[in-house]
Protein backbone atom coordinates (compact mmCIF):
# COMPACT_ATOMS: atom_id res chain seq x y z
CA UNK A 1 0.00 0.00 0.00
CA UNK A 2 1.08 3.39 -0.88
CA UNK A 3 2.32 5.27 2.24
CA UNK A 4 1.36 8.60 1.07
CA UNK A 5 -2.47 9.16 1.67
CA UNK A 6 -4.04 9.06 -1.50
CA UNK A 7 -6.96 11.60 -1.50
CA UNK A 8 -6.17 13.55 1.38
CA UNK A 9 -8.48 16.58 0.31
CA UNK A 10 -11.54 13.75 0.49
CA UNK A 11 -10.21 12.37 3.78
CA UNK A 12 -10.02 15.62 5.35
CA UNK A 13 -13.43 16.67 4.61
CA UNK A 14 -14.57 13.48 5.84
CA UNK A 15 -13.03 13.99 9.37
CA UNK A 16 -14.33 16.96 9.45
CA UNK A 17 -18.24 16.07 8.92
CA UNK A 18 -17.87 13.06 11.19
CA UNK A 19 -16.42 15.78 13.97
CA UNK A 20 -19.23 18.24 13.21
CA UNK A 21 -22.06 15.86 13.44
CA UNK A 22 -21.06 12.95 15.33
CA UNK A 23 -23.41 12.42 18.32
CA UNK A 24 -21.80 14.16 21.74
CA UNK A 25 -21.74 12.81 25.10
CA UNK A 26 -24.07 15.62 25.85
CA UNK A 27 -26.62 14.70 23.68
CA UNK A 28 -26.49 10.93 24.88
CA UNK A 29 -26.89 12.04 28.41
CA UNK A 30 -29.84 13.69 27.80
CA UNK A 31 -31.44 10.48 25.90
CA UNK A 32 -30.50 8.28 29.07
CA UNK A 33 -31.95 10.76 30.98
CA UNK A 34 -35.74 10.47 29.70
CA UNK A 35 -35.27 7.33 29.39
CA UNK A 36 -34.50 6.92 33.31
CA UNK A 37 -37.40 9.10 34.05
CA UNK A 38 -39.78 6.63 31.53
CA UNK A 39 -38.23 3.50 33.25
CA UNK A 40 -39.66 5.18 36.47
CA UNK A 41 -43.33 5.49 34.91
CA UNK A 42 -43.63 2.32 33.04
CA UNK A 43 -43.78 -0.41 34.94
CA UNK A 44 -44.29 -2.71 32.29
CA UNK A 45 -40.92 -3.98 31.69
CA UNK A 46 -37.37 -2.98 31.23
CA UNK A 47 -36.24 0.13 29.10
CA UNK A 48 -33.25 0.35 26.77
CA UNK A 49 -32.52 2.80 24.65
CA UNK A 50 -30.90 0.93 21.13
CA UNK A 51 -30.52 1.96 17.41
CA UNK A 52 -27.43 4.76 16.31
CA UNK A 53 -27.54 6.71 19.91
CA UNK A 54 -26.03 3.43 21.05
CA UNK A 55 -24.17 1.74 18.75
CA UNK A 56 -21.68 4.57 18.19
CA UNK A 57 -22.92 5.42 14.37
CA UNK A 58 -25.21 8.22 15.69
CA UNK A 59 -25.70 12.11 14.92
CA UNK A 60 -26.36 14.90 16.99
CA UNK A 61 -29.61 14.86 15.09
CA UNK A 62 -30.42 11.32 15.31
CA UNK A 63 -33.90 10.22 16.96
CA UNK A 64 -33.38 7.70 20.19
CA UNK A 65 -35.02 4.40 19.67
CA UNK A 66 -36.63 2.60 22.64
CA UNK A 67 -37.14 -1.30 22.80
CA UNK A 68 -39.61 -2.07 26.00
CA UNK A 69 -38.89 -5.84 27.09
CA UNK A 70 -41.82 -6.86 29.01
CA UNK A 71 -41.46 -8.24 31.89
CA UNK A 72 -43.44 -12.43 32.07
CA UNK A 73 -43.42 -14.39 28.89
CA UNK A 74 -46.76 -14.04 27.78
CA UNK A 75 -47.38 -13.17 24.03
CA UNK A 76 -48.66 -9.87 24.10
CA UNK A 77 -49.87 -7.64 20.91
CA UNK A 78 -47.49 -4.78 20.86
CA UNK A 79 -50.08 -2.23 19.02
CA UNK A 80 -52.21 -2.99 22.37
CA UNK A 81 -49.35 -2.46 24.73
CA UNK A 82 -48.43 0.78 22.80
CA UNK A 83 -51.96 2.32 22.82
CA UNK A 84 -51.91 1.48 26.91
CA UNK A 85 -48.46 3.77 26.76
CA UNK A 86 -50.26 6.31 24.45
CA UNK A 87 -53.10 6.88 27.04
CA UNK A 88 -50.13 7.02 30.28
CA UNK A 89 -47.67 9.40 27.90
CA UNK A 90 -50.67 11.89 27.65
CA UNK A 91 -50.39 12.32 31.42
CA UNK A 92 -46.57 12.79 31.54
CA UNK A 93 -45.37 16.47 31.81
CA UNK A 94 -42.28 15.84 30.12
CA UNK A 95 -43.37 14.36 26.79
CA UNK A 96 -45.57 15.40 23.73
CA UNK A 97 -46.83 14.77 20.39
CA UNK A 98 -47.22 10.87 20.89
CA UNK A 99 -48.45 9.06 17.98
CA UNK A 100 -49.15 5.48 17.12
CA UNK A 101 -47.31 4.62 14.06
CA UNK A 102 -48.55 1.06 12.76
CA UNK A 103 -45.86 -0.54 11.14
CA UNK A 104 -44.63 -4.54 10.40
CA UNK A 105 -43.01 -3.18 13.60
CA UNK A 106 -44.99 -0.76 15.38
CA UNK A 107 -43.97 2.10 17.53
CA UNK A 108 -45.12 4.74 19.98
CA UNK A 109 -43.29 8.16 18.37
CA UNK A 110 -43.23 10.98 20.72
CA UNK A 111 -40.92 14.31 21.71
CA UNK A 112 -39.59 15.18 25.10
CA UNK A 113 -41.33 18.59 26.21
CA UNK A 114 -39.71 21.81 24.87
CA UNK A 115 -37.19 20.23 23.17
CA UNK A 116 -36.52 18.10 19.16
CA UNK A 117 -35.85 15.34 20.81
CA UNK A 118 -37.51 12.44 19.46
CA UNK A 119 -38.02 9.04 20.42
CA UNK A 120 -39.54 5.84 18.27
CA UNK A 121 -40.83 3.04 21.27
CA UNK A 122 -41.42 -0.48 20.16
CA UNK A 123 -42.31 -3.41 22.14
CA UNK A 124 -40.33 -6.47 22.66
CA UNK A 125 -38.15 -5.93 19.32
CA UNK A 126 -35.33 -7.71 21.07
CA UNK A 127 -33.42 -8.49 18.18
CA UNK A 128 -32.82 -4.30 17.78
CA UNK A 129 -30.69 -4.73 21.24
CA UNK A 130 -28.16 -7.77 19.56
CA UNK A 131 -27.83 -5.77 16.84
CA UNK A 132 -27.45 -2.69 18.55
CA UNK A 133 -24.39 -3.99 20.13
CA UNK A 134 -23.05 -6.20 17.30
CA UNK A 135 -23.01 -2.80 15.31
CA UNK A 136 -21.22 -1.28 18.03
CA UNK A 137 -18.41 -4.17 18.14
CA UNK A 138 -18.20 -3.12 14.54
CA UNK A 139 -17.93 0.73 14.74
CA UNK A 140 -15.30 0.51 17.18
CA UNK A 141 -13.12 -2.28 15.64
CA UNK A 142 -11.09 0.33 13.44
CA UNK A 143 -10.85 3.94 13.11
CA UNK A 144 -12.20 4.65 9.91
CA UNK A 145 -15.42 2.99 10.36
CA UNK A 146 -17.77 5.49 12.30
CA UNK A 147 -16.64 8.64 10.03
CA UNK A 148 -17.01 6.74 6.71
CA UNK A 149 -20.66 4.99 8.00
CA UNK A 150 -21.80 8.92 8.81
CA UNK A 151 -20.58 10.14 5.75
CA UNK A 152 -22.68 7.27 3.97
CA UNK A 153 -25.56 7.69 5.93
CA UNK A 154 -25.43 12.12 5.10
CA UNK A 155 -25.27 11.48 1.30
CA UNK A 156 -27.31 9.37 1.40
CA UNK A 157 -30.21 11.35 3.08
CA UNK A 158 -28.67 14.04 0.58
CA UNK A 159 -29.49 12.21 -2.29
CA UNK A 160 -32.76 10.76 -0.52
CA UNK A 161 -32.17 7.57 -0.99
CA UNK A 162 -32.25 6.83 2.91
CA UNK A 163 -35.50 6.51 3.66
CA UNK A 164 -37.33 2.98 4.00
CA UNK A 165 -40.65 4.51 4.86
CA UNK A 166 -40.38 5.73 0.90
CA UNK A 167 -39.37 2.52 -0.37
CA UNK A 168 -35.60 3.05 -0.31
CA UNK A 169 -32.85 2.18 2.03
CA UNK A 170 -33.49 1.82 6.04
CA UNK A 171 -30.45 3.88 8.04
CA UNK A 172 -29.60 -0.03 9.32
CA UNK A 173 -29.75 -1.12 5.66
CA UNK A 174 -27.03 1.45 4.72
CA UNK A 175 -24.82 0.17 7.37
CA UNK A 176 -24.52 -3.43 6.69
CA UNK A 177 -23.92 -2.41 3.25
CA UNK A 178 -20.67 -0.45 4.05
CA UNK A 179 -20.02 -3.03 6.89
CA UNK A 180 -19.98 -5.80 3.71
CA UNK A 181 -17.88 -3.53 1.57
CA UNK A 182 -15.30 -2.98 4.24
CA UNK A 183 -15.15 -6.80 5.48
CA UNK A 184 -14.91 -8.17 1.75
CA UNK A 185 -12.10 -6.16 0.14
CA UNK A 186 -8.83 -8.34 -0.72
CA UNK A 187 -7.36 -6.88 2.35
CA UNK A 188 -10.45 -6.65 4.80
CA UNK A 189 -11.07 -3.88 6.87
CA UNK A 190 -13.24 -5.72 9.12
CA UNK A 191 -13.54 -9.73 9.99
CA UNK A 192 -16.99 -11.44 10.88
CA UNK A 193 -17.41 -10.80 14.55
CA UNK A 194 -19.89 -13.31 14.71
CA UNK A 195 -18.09 -15.85 13.07
CA UNK A 196 -14.52 -14.86 14.85
CA UNK A 197 -16.71 -14.71 18.36
CA UNK A 198 -19.63 -16.70 18.33
CA UNK A 199 -19.91 -16.76 22.09
CA UNK A 200 -19.98 -13.15 22.16
CA UNK A 201 -23.40 -12.89 19.58
CA UNK A 202 -25.05 -15.85 20.38
CA UNK A 203 -28.58 -15.25 19.23
CA UNK A 204 -30.09 -17.23 22.37
CA UNK A 205 -28.30 -15.39 24.53
CA UNK A 206 -30.35 -13.94 27.42
CA UNK A 207 -31.24 -10.14 26.71
CA UNK A 208 -29.88 -8.71 29.99
CA UNK A 209 -26.16 -9.77 29.12
CA UNK A 210 -26.30 -8.71 25.43
CA UNK A 211 -24.59 -5.50 26.44
CA UNK A 212 -21.84 -7.20 28.16
CA UNK A 213 -20.75 -9.58 25.49
CA UNK A 214 -19.02 -7.28 23.29
CA UNK A 215 -16.67 -6.48 26.15
CA UNK A 216 -14.62 -9.30 25.82
CA UNK A 217 -13.51 -8.70 21.86
CA UNK A 218 -10.04 -8.16 21.34
CA UNK A 219 -9.29 -4.91 19.00
CA UNK A 220 -9.32 -5.86 15.61
CA UNK A 221 -6.32 -4.93 13.49
CA UNK A 222 -6.23 -4.93 9.82
CA UNK A 223 -3.50 -4.54 7.04
CA UNK A 224 -5.71 -2.59 5.26
CA UNK A 225 -4.08 1.10 5.13
CA UNK A 226 -6.34 2.84 2.89
CA UNK A 227 -7.68 6.19 3.89
CA UNK A 228 -10.73 7.03 3.97
CA UNK A 229 -11.38 8.91 1.13
CA UNK A 230 -9.99 6.07 -0.97
CA UNK A 231 -12.53 3.93 1.02
CA UNK A 232 -15.60 6.14 -0.01
CA UNK A 233 -14.53 5.54 -3.25
CA UNK A 234 -14.23 2.29 -3.37
CA UNK A 235 -17.66 1.70 -1.60
CA UNK A 236 -19.54 3.89 -4.39
CA UNK A 237 -17.23 2.04 -6.83
CA UNK A 238 -18.35 -1.55 -5.35
CA UNK A 239 -22.30 -0.98 -5.60
CA UNK A 240 -21.77 1.01 -9.12
CA UNK A 241 -20.28 -1.66 -10.81
CA UNK A 242 -19.11 -5.06 -8.91
CA UNK A 243 -22.03 -5.90 -6.68
CA UNK A 244 -24.77 -7.96 -8.18
CA UNK A 245 -28.21 -7.26 -7.08
CA UNK A 246 -29.72 -9.39 -9.02
CA UNK A 247 -27.40 -12.47 -7.91
CA UNK A 248 -25.87 -11.71 -4.50
CA UNK A 249 -27.36 -11.69 -0.71
CA UNK A 250 -25.19 -9.39 1.68
CA UNK A 251 -24.46 -11.03 4.92
CA UNK A 252 -21.94 -9.60 7.49
CA UNK A 253 -22.39 -12.52 9.43
CA UNK A 254 -20.59 -14.70 6.98
CA UNK A 255 -18.97 -11.55 5.73
CA UNK A 256 -19.22 -12.17 2.10
CA UNK A 257 -22.00 -12.32 -0.74
CA UNK A 258 -24.27 -15.53 -0.75
CA UNK A 259 -25.78 -16.70 -3.55
CA UNK A 260 -29.20 -15.60 -3.72
CA UNK A 261 -31.58 -19.07 -3.14
CA UNK A 262 -35.21 -19.19 -4.72
CA UNK A 263 -36.45 -18.99 -0.72
CA UNK A 264 -39.36 -16.51 -0.22
CA UNK A 265 -37.12 -14.15 1.98
CA UNK A 266 -35.14 -13.28 -1.40
CA UNK A 267 -37.08 -14.43 -4.31
CA UNK A 268 -38.33 -11.31 -6.22
CA UNK A 269 -36.52 -8.76 -3.83
CA UNK A 270 -34.76 -5.97 -5.94
CA UNK A 271 -31.99 -5.66 -2.78
CA UNK A 272 -31.08 -8.61 0.06
CA UNK A 273 -29.41 -7.69 2.95
CA UNK A 274 -29.25 -10.21 5.12
CA UNK A 275 -30.48 -9.34 8.88
CA UNK A 276 -27.49 -11.17 10.89
CA UNK A 277 -29.49 -12.56 13.95
CA UNK A 278 -32.97 -13.19 12.28
CA UNK A 279 -31.47 -13.97 8.34
CA UNK A 280 -34.29 -12.04 7.21
CA UNK A 281 -33.93 -8.93 4.26
CA UNK A 282 -33.76 -5.71 6.09
CA UNK A 283 -33.88 -4.24 2.46
CA UNK A 284 -37.44 -5.05 1.90
CA UNK A 285 -38.89 -1.87 1.73
CA UNK A 286 -37.55 -1.21 -1.66
CA UNK A 287 -40.36 -3.04 -3.69
CA UNK A 288 -40.73 -0.84 -6.73
CA UNK A 289 -38.83 -1.00 -9.09
CA UNK A 290 -38.44 2.82 -10.01
CA UNK A 291 -37.04 3.51 -6.47
CA UNK A 292 -34.34 0.35 -6.95
CA UNK A 293 -33.23 2.07 -9.98
CA UNK A 294 -32.60 5.53 -8.42
CA UNK A 295 -30.74 3.55 -5.90
CA UNK A 296 -28.47 2.33 -8.28
CA UNK A 297 -28.13 5.54 -10.04
CA UNK A 298 -27.31 7.39 -7.39
CA UNK A 299 -24.48 4.89 -6.70
CA UNK A 300 -23.20 5.11 -10.18
CA UNK A 301 -23.34 8.82 -10.31
CA UNK A 302 -21.64 10.07 -7.21
CA UNK A 303 -19.27 7.29 -7.67
CA UNK A 304 -18.18 9.13 -11.26
CA UNK A 305 -18.25 12.60 -10.03
CA UNK A 306 -16.43 12.10 -6.83
CA UNK A 307 -14.19 9.33 -9.26
CA UNK A 308 -13.01 13.09 -10.91
CA UNK A 309 -13.47 15.68 -8.66
CA UNK A 310 -12.01 13.88 -5.58
CA UNK A 311 -14.04 16.78 -3.15
CA UNK A 312 -17.03 15.96 -0.88
CA UNK A 313 -18.48 19.03 -1.88
CA UNK A 314 -19.37 17.32 -5.52
CA UNK A 315 -21.76 14.67 -4.02
CA UNK A 316 -22.75 16.30 -0.30
CA UNK A 317 -22.74 20.26 0.75
CA UNK A 318 -20.67 19.59 3.56
CA UNK A 319 -20.97 23.21 5.03
CA UNK A 320 -24.90 23.02 4.67
CA UNK A 321 -25.00 19.91 6.49
CA UNK A 322 -22.35 21.13 9.14
CA UNK A 323 -24.22 24.35 10.09
CA UNK A 324 -27.70 22.22 10.26
CA UNK A 325 -25.92 20.12 12.45
CA UNK A 326 -24.57 22.15 15.00
CA UNK A 327 -28.28 24.89 15.05
CA UNK A 328 -30.46 21.17 16.01
CA UNK A 329 -29.43 20.96 19.46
Amino acid sequence: FPSVCLCPQLSGQMVDLFEACQQQSSDLARKEMCRTQLQQDIQLGRLYLTGSSMNGLGCRSSDADLCLVLKGNKRQDPIHVLSVLQRLFKTLSYIERTQLIRAKVPILRFREKGSDLEFDLNVNNTVGIRNTFLLRSYAYADLRIRPMILVVKKWARHNQINDASKGTLSSYTLVLMVLHYLQTLKEPVLPSLQRDYPECFNPLMDIDIVPEGPKHIPSYFSRNQSSLGELLLGFLKYYATYFRWDKQVISIREARALPKSNSQEWRNKFICVEEPFERNNVARAVHEKIKFEAIKAQFVESSRILQQRKDLNSILPVRTIINKESSRR
